[in-house]
This record gives structure tokens, C-alpha cells and sequence, in this order.
């Protein structure tokens, strides 16, 4: 869906809560246990606020998507915290302790950064490795006519056939479902605000939960472009493959977040094709919102308008409670 508002506006789904990210600042909104909305500002700092060359297209895409696992895993973190046991007051173990001494206060950070170091490698290893020690198991040619085409294609599918699994099994979990509505409620949110109309729950609900700028959509393309990508370089013994994968994977994510970005701006009838696939996807990561839960989507994203709107970035974090939505 195109949009001719000034800004673009993303968000991920939380723990009862939704973040919104603008150019220069975030807005996270948190549905407390005693009903409040609990609203937090912070200001974005990115590496192409200090370094200017990564905001290069196909650059800004594979530095982006760092810097968005980083982010959504502090947003994630927050919202948590509203909902830990106040009432436990168990010791420490001696691992905690141990932790607590070598980071100090940098701790949360490092447990962050440990997180999406983990994920990437799980991600990778499942997603791009795993597939093509699975189909050097085939025995394919690559010196027949068409080989090398056909064990990518078969790559592909493989590693395609995974991403739809492990989607499909994550959204069966009870506790995820809620975080998919709330996923919902943030798309839906920014389709009325791309389309001009006042932010408020009647207007919200009438959208679909689906938007061709979805992190969902981005992975999925992420797949195809895998496919383009490893025929163009050919196929080798599996530890040069392994290799080449490794490092062209940035560039695979770079190329793909720019389709996203163009489809999110496009109605062209082959955007539309190339982003069916990923919309599709989106019926299994979101799920339909109930009012409250829009009027937490809503409440982060008229948040962080009103902040990007002032023209300035939020010097430091701001929070307080919100009920009038």
C-alpha cells in the first residue's frame, strides 16, 4: 500500500504492549495488569546517525536489520519487566553473581547483544547452512546442464519449507498468539495513519492486519533473494559454500530490505505479485487485535508522531501513564 505522509512509520509487537520507531525517536506502549497504558519515549541512535555512508541503499538494509534485532530485543526486555514477579526474593545463584561482578551495569546490554548473537547464529545455521548440507545429500551434478540451478533451486525450497515450518509451529503457541495480536494491532494502526484518518479504535479496526512492510514479508523475500543470489555465484564443495553464504548473506539482506521498501510505496501490479507471498505469511504472525489492544498500538504510535512532527530527537527517555486514547 502506498503512502504520501511525510514519515514511515514501523513498530514491533511486545509483551501486552506495541513499539513504534520514527526517524529519530521510539515509543513504546505497555497495557499494564491494573488496565493503564504505560507510555515510554526514547531517542533512536543508529550507526547512520554517526557514520552517513550507511545510509547507502543495499547498505542501510544489512546494518538496519541488526541494529532492528538489537532494538527489538530491548523493547521486548521492557515490556517484560512489567511483568515480572515482584514478590520473588530468591538468592541469586552463584552464576548470577558471578555475571552481576564481570558486567555491572553493562549486564542488561550484554545479555542483549548475547541474544541476538544467538539468534543470528541459530538463524543462520538453520535457515542458510542446514539447507545446503541437505541438498548436497541429493547427489545433484552441478557439472550436468542446468546442476547448479537446480541445487539452488532445491536449496531454496528446503530452506523456504523450513521458514514456513518454523513460523507456522512458533504461531500454534498460546503465549505467541497474544503477541501476534498485538502485531496486528500495530499494522492495522499504521494502515489508518497511511491512509489520513484519524487515529482512534473505530478507524483502526476496519484495516487489515497485514502491511507489505512487515519484518514477516522481509524474511520471506530474504528467501527468494537467497535463491537469485547463490545461482549467480555458482555451487562448490559444501565448506566454499558455507563460506560464500556467510558472507553474502549481508548483501542478500541489503538487497532485500530495499524490495520491501519500493513495495511499500508501490501499488505497480508486480509489487504487488512479489509481496503476496510475505502478506500471505502474515496470517500465521498476526493475529486479529481486540479494542485494547488497539489502543495500546494506537497510543505508541500517536506517541511518537507528536515526537517526530516537533522536528528534534528526544534527548533522553521520557515515561508516564496513558488513559485518554
Amino acid at each position: 500500500m502506498g503512502s504520501t505522509n511525510k514519515y514511515q512509520y514501523g513498530g514491533e509487537a511486545l509483551i501486552e504492549g506495541v513499539m513504534m520507531k520514527g526517524k529519530k525517536n521510539i515509543a513504546i506502549a505497555v497495557r499494564k495488569s491494573n488496565g493503564e497504558i504505560h507510555l515510554e519515549s526514547r531517542p533512536l541512535k543508529t550507526l547512520s546517525q554517526k557514520y552517513k555512508f550507511l545510509k547507502w541503499p543495499v547498505l542501510r538494509g544489512a546494518v538496519g536489520m541488526i541494529e532492528t534485532m538489537v532494538l527489538g530485543v530491548k523493547s521486548l526486555m521492557y515490556s517484560a519487566e512489567f511483568f515480572e514477579d515482584a514478590g520473588d526474593d530468591s538468592e541469586p545463584s552463584k552464576f548470577d553473581k558471578f555475571l552481576e561482578k564481570v558486567f555491572g551495569e553493562k549486564l542488561q546490554d550484554a545479555v542483549i547483544y548475547f541474544s541476538v548473537i544467538v539468534a543470528l547464529a541459530a538463524g543462520i545455521g538453520l535457515f542458510f547452512l542446514l539447507p545446503n548440507v541437505l541438498t548436497e545429500l541429493f547427489g545433484i551434478n552441478k557439472d550436468m546442464p542446468g546442476g547448479t540451478l537446480i541445487s539452488n533451486l532445491l536449496e531454496g525450497s528446503i530452506r523456504i519449507m523450513l521458514f514456513l515450518g518454523y513460523i507456522v509451529l512458533v504461531s500454534k503457541m498460546k503465549d505467541v498468539r497474544r503477541v501476534f495480536e498485538y502485531h496486528g494491532a500495530e499494522h492495522k494502526s499504521i494502515h489508518c495513519y497511511e491512509n489520513k484518518e484519524e487515529l482512534t479504535v473505530e478507524n483502526v479496526k476496519k484495516y487489515t492486519t497485514r502491511h507489505p512492510r512487515c519484518g514477516t514479508a522481509l524474511l520471506f523475500v530474504v528467501m527468494l533473494m537467497s535463491i537469485l543470489v547463490f545461482s549467480l555465484v555458482g555451487r562448490y564443495s559444501v565448506p566454499v559454500n558455507i563460506l560464500l553464504r556467510l558472507l553474502l548473506i549481508p548483501l542478500i539482506a541489503g538487497l532485500s530490505y530495499e524490495v520491501v521498501r519500493f513495495a511499500g510505496k508501490s501499488d505497480a501490479l508486480w509489487v504487488r505479485i512479489i509481496s503476496a507471498p510475505g502478506l500471505a505469511l502474515q496470517k500465521f504472525t498476526t493475529r486479529e487485535p481486540d479494542a485494547g489492544q488497539m489502543e495500546v498500538a494506537i497510543a505508541a504510535l500517536k506517541e511518537v508522531i507528536q515526537n517526530e512532527e516537533k522536528g528534534e530527537e528526544i534527548s533522553e527517555p521520557t515515561d508516564r501513564c496513558c488513559n485518554d486514547h
